[in-house]
């Protein structure tokens, strides 16, 4: 397995109805594309483009791993797993 960072993300919409649970290996690329994807209906992505959550990974397959774990909660769980962070659910910055 390749060693290099790869990030596990949630992010919302605006009015945090929505969690959206994604991968990737550039987190601040990643949420750039969310956001110049915003009001094109036809991506589901550019709908949720505001951070809450994220976690580290050197694997990929780690990652992909969590990633996978974490789309099988509801949302109640991984509220619970952002509030582990950050109780007020607030809006992080692009950066990890």
């Amino acid at each position: 397995m390749k060693s290099h960072n790869y990030f596990v993300y949630i992010t919302t919409n605006p009015s945090r109805t929505v969690l959206y649970v994604g991968v990737t290996n550039d987190l601040v690329y990643r949420l750039e594309q969310h956001k110049e994807n915003r009001g094109k209906p036809e991506t589901f992505a550019g709908r949720y483009y505001k951070l809450l959550y994220n976690e580290r990974y050197t694997y990929v397959q780690h990652a992909i791993d969590r990633e996978k774990e974490l789309k099988s909660w509801n949302r109640e769980r991984k509220i619970e797993l952002i509030k582990s962070e950050d109780p007020f659910l607030r809006f992080l910055k692009s950066e990890p």
